[in-house]
């Protein structure tokens, strides 16, 4: 079937598509969304700031 360093071969060509099949889960899932979630916050509160500063400036 398969001679041994073939084996770890193949062992090792499962590891790395394993640890990159989880590491794209756990982007996709988690870093992505809070990347995407703070560039959101962050830029609502720089129109806050925006809408204020005009405020200020009329008044």
């Amino acid at each position: 079937m398969f001679e041994f360093d073939q084996y770890l071969g193949f062992l090792a060509f499962l590891t790395i598509l394993t640890i990159g099949f989880w590491l794209m889960i756990f982007l996709i899932t988690f870093v992505v969304p809070y990347w995407i979630g703070g560039s959101l916050i962050e830029r609502l509160n720089e129109i806050k700031e925006e809408r204020k500063r005009k405020k200020a400036l009329k008044s």
